[in-house]
């Protein structure tokens, strides 16, 4: 049991050791969410007013913002290299089809399960429960679409749900150590913003952190006015240090199974 508790912590150890590099190297990423941000207002503003062409018009730009911060992050997290200016351009819509079709593809069951759920009194437990299941079973898809060679969204899909299954302790454990002070209802809550979208939506990529940012800064009791100024600054910087800390993680857990880090801790020790 200590053998497995020692591998785990250098598991982490390295994947936060690889995040800081990354940050170090990539910290444009910052620069570029804080851009993608305003410009999704600006297209929400413009998209508010034209139905359902604002719904097609929003998503595009959604597809075309995470396929191009995906691109970046694949940048920092797979390169040794400085992240320059010349980086952001390339990466600008690389993984857009990818993105788009996934979504495309899990937002017609769940249209679906809205509509037959819409009059059933336990609709909303029913929803609450399919958010939860995509948003463990689905979690790893961002880093799955940069990271594993795949032939069809259905692949992204069937890998994310393999490696769920193969290492939901050591992806999870992150989430339940930083959302243990404040309870499962919490979590839910989290689970239910991001469940869906599979971190595939700019807006709730954003919005994790700013929810949780402001639940920790509530708990260590900093006041209002300075608990609101910081997370607004601390929210980028905090979504870019998560998306690469998700990324070495992904990596390392993905080359390697859980027998094969137990064997590493144990020969180190002999």
């Amino acid at each position: 049991m200590s053998d497995l508790i020692w591998a785990t912590f250098q598991l982490y150890k390295n994947a936060l050791k690889g995040a800081l590099h990354s940050f170090l190297r990539g910290w444009l990423v910052v620069v570029v969410v804080v851009v993608f941000a305003v410009f999704m207002m600006s297209v929400s503003s413009v998209a508010s007013g034209l139905g359902i062409l604002g719904g097609f018009l929003l998503g595009g730009a959604n597809a075309f913002i995470v396929g191009s911060l995906l691109g970046l992050v694949e940048q920092a997290v797979m390169s040794s290299r400085r992240m320059r200016w010349k980086d952001v351009w390339q990466s600008a819509g690389q993984y857009f089809w990818d993105v788009l079709t996934i979504l495309f593809i899990v937002w017609i069951p769940l249209q679906l399960l809205e509509m037959g759920m819409g009059a059933n009194p336990y609709g909303p437990a029913v929803g609450s429960g399919v958010f939860l299941l995509l948003f463990i079973l689905l979690n790893p898809v961002p880093e799955v679409i940069y990271q594993v060679r795949h032939g069809s969204p259905l692949d992204v899909i069937r890998e994310s749900y393999e490696f769920v299954i193969e290492n939901w302790i050591e992806w999870f454990l992150p989430w339940a150590i930083v959302l243990a002070p404040f309870g499962l209802a919490f979590f839910f809550m989290v689970s239910s913003q991001g469940g869906g979208i599979l971190g595939l939506n700019f807006i709730q990529l954003l919005r994790l952190p700013f929810t949780i940012l402001n639940a920790w800064l509530a708990y260590l009791g900093i006041p209002g006015s300075l608990a609101s100024a910081l997370v607004v600054v601390l929210t980028p910087i905090a979504t870019v240090f998560v998306l690469f800390f998700r990324g070495h993680l992904f990596a390392s857990l993905h080359s390697s199974s859980r027998r094969q880090r137990l064997f590493k801790v144990r020969a180190a020790r002999r």
